[in-house]
């Protein structure tokens, strides 16, 4: 007969599974059961309820608790005696003592964050390969970066800068004034206290989802969307609804429709050259676009980073210099047109909301960094910005004529495009469907590195991201045509 320990007595159950936390939840389970046994709360020949009464007590299904138990068992904490249940182990005590390495898995698997697409990992990884073409990198060249223009720069920094501390929150004024200048030349008139310094536009979508935004928060964009290849938001627990795009923007009857079935926080859209299908809304679409968010008193959140790369002829004006009530929020940043290194972007809405903002960004870095603020800031007054963009466009012009050609050579039977009037990007279309995933391999086997469609949109899976802004002309022809071969011999083979 089985001895009655002493340690048989009713135990107390405190606490319930988080179900929308990220660990699973007899992982938290496990966790809470082994917290009350090494701070002996649960002594040694403790005896734990029946799984019918754990699940019962912790709101979860009996396959859980098994799980967990079964966890526990096998680390040695808890023994199963038959006929009598499952018990506090009798040498819990040496096993919680004995030194062990820290198991910094489960700290990787209970992070907040989510982790990035498997795609977008991998292409992280590979940007670095230097023997790899990359057809689908949304950043210039280093051969187009103003290297000689910066240099300068910073060069005459240190008889400038009294002090390499902190910036005030909204970051330093001096910059603040000269963006202030800049904005004026498209339309948008923001005194310096409504304009905020961040690390990148990046930074100020994540201050904003995270600063203005309610949890579980219903956002709309754009289908495909450069938002749906970053996890950040998803681990922010925020919800997407997406609206389709013909060739002037946003479509705004579908708008409507969502607008009228569901309650949502935010519009977030790239309006001028759009990543990652390069359209550019037209300026009547514009219109309709932001009288419809008006009349719903929807907040726009407007993404326009790729405005000073315009190729043909300037795009219409941004949504914020059409705003008449101050109910778009404006992002730019210099990471397209001068350098993703330098870090520098900046947000332009109402004071209080640049106030709680900036207070975010205090709590986050302490402010963007005083050396490059500095960079920018001279880089506008000493007007290098102008001249740069000057230069740049006709290489970007020359770049996109030579994509053009090559994909009018080799593309015109296997894919269909709309050729950008800016930015950085072609979407291109593949006719006949093929295995994303392989393509993506049998490019890496040919040295081509590619974005697949199905980082922007989960249903965009026959289609590519083709960037023109970081190859070289002779590598951007040579990988072209590499990649076109590689699907038409995938096309044979299906």
């Amino acid at each position: 007969m089985e001895k009655k320990f002493e340690g048989e007595f009713m135990l107390t159950i405190d606490w319930l599974p988080n179900k929308k936390d990220q660990l699973p939840l007899y992982k938290q389970i496990f966790a809470y059961i082994k917290n009350k046994i090494s701070t002996g709360q649960w002594p040694t020949h403790t005896k734990l309820p029946p799984q019918r009464e754990l699940a019962i007590k912790l709101q979860v299904n009996r396959s859980t608790i098994r799980i967990a138990l079964d966890e526990l068992i096998a680390e040695g904490l808890l023994e199963s005696k038959t006929g009598s249940g499952i018990w506090v182990a009798n040498n819990t005590w040496s096993i919680i003592t004995t030194e062990k390495k820290v198991n910094w898995n489960s700290y990787v698997s209970a992070g907040f964050y989510l982790p990035n697409l498997p795609f977008i990992q991998e292409i992280n990884r590979l940007e670095f390969d230097e023997s790899l073409i990359r057809l689908g990198t949304g950043e210039l060249s280093p051969h187009l970066i103003p290297t000689n223009e910066l240099n300068t720069i910073l060069k005459s920094l240190p008889a400038k800068i009294d002090s390499f501390g902190y910036e005030e929150p909204k970051g330093l004024l001096y910059l603040r004034q000269q963006i202030s200048k800049q904005l004026e030349k498209i339309g948008i008139f923001a005194s310096p206290a409504s304009i905020m310094v961040v690390s990148g536009a990046l930074q100020a979508l994540q201050l904003i989802c995270f600063g203005l935004l309610p949890k579980d928060a219903n956002i709309l964009l754009e289908k495909p969307s450069y938002l749906m290849s970053l996890k950040l938001f998803q681990s922010m627990n925020l919800n997407f609804s997406e609206l389709p795009l013909d060739s002037e923007g946003i479509q705004i009857e579908p708008f409507i429709y969502q607008q009228k079935h569901k309650e949502h926080s935010l519009l977030y859209t790239i309006p001028t050259f759009h990543n990652p299908t390069g359209t550019l809304m037209s300026e009547k679409r514009r219109h309709e676009l932001l009288s419809a968010c008006q009349a719903s008193r929807l907040p726009i959140l407007e993404d326009d980073v790729y405005r000073d790369l315009w190729l043909d002829a300037p795009p219409p004006p941004p949504l914020k210099a059409l705003d008449t009530n101050g109910s778009v929020i404006y992002i730019d940043s210099l990471s397209k047109a001068i350098s993703a290194g330098l870090r520098i972007g900046w947000i332009v809405g109402p004071e209080p909301v640049i106030e709680k903002l900036a207070d975010i960004k205090m709590q986050n870095d302490y402010g963007s960094s005083c050396l490059s603020q500095w960079t920018a800031a001279e880089w506008f007054a000493n007007g290098y910005h102008e001249r740069h963009l000057q230069t740049l466009r006709q290489e970007l012009i020359l770049r996109r004529s030579a994509a053009s050609e090559i994909l009018n050579q080799d593309f015109k039977n296997i894919a269909t495009w709309t050729l950008p009037q800016g930015g950085f990007y072609i979407w291109l279309h593949l006719i006949k469907p093929i295995s994303m995933h392989q393509l993506f391999k049998n490019a890496l086997v040919e040295k081509i590195l590619i974005n697949p469609g199905s980082i922007y949109d989960n249903l965009a899976n026959n289609h590519l991201r083709i960037s023109y802004s970081y190859a070289d002309i002779a590598d951007l022809k040579t990988g072209l045509t590499r990649l076109a071969k590689i699907i038409k011999r995938m096309n044979t083979d299906n």
